[in-house]
């Protein structure tokens, strides 16, 4: 995995966290909006529409560097409009590049010849 693949993956991970953490809150807002005089939607709702904007921008960066096949793209863009789903996503990101980067590493030793 080259630099610039491992900087987009990275990227994507370091937003889907707290693009999930966004997502909660401003469902929390829309719940408090409902029930008490609390209105803090329209602020989290801008944090939350700048953080999912990044989050697509970047896995339309991560997609196109890393050559993912189309159902594992959708996989990471069907878990940002989930709920939690960024939790997901940052773990499973996580394990791709540290798996990447032991690969390289194999590679570099001449473990392997992949």
């Amino acid at each position: 995995m080259d630099l610039k693949t491992a900087s987009a993956i990275r990227r994507l991970r370091l937003v889907s966290a707290p693009e999930a953490v966004s997502f909660l809150v401003l469902l929390l807002c829309s719940v408090l909006k409902r029930t008490t005089d609390f209105n803090a939607v329209p602020v989290m709702g801008a944090v939350h529409g700048v953080l999912f904007v990044l989050y697509v921008i970047f896995w339309l960066d991560a997609w196109n560097r890393t050559k993912w096949s189309f159902g594992t793209a959708a996989l990471y863009f069907v878990l940002s409009v989930l709920p939690t789903g960024g939790f997901f996503a940052e773990r499973k990101l996580r394990r791709e590049s540290e798996n990447a980067v032991i690969a390289a590493r194999a590679r570099e030793e001449g473990i392997v010849n992949a």
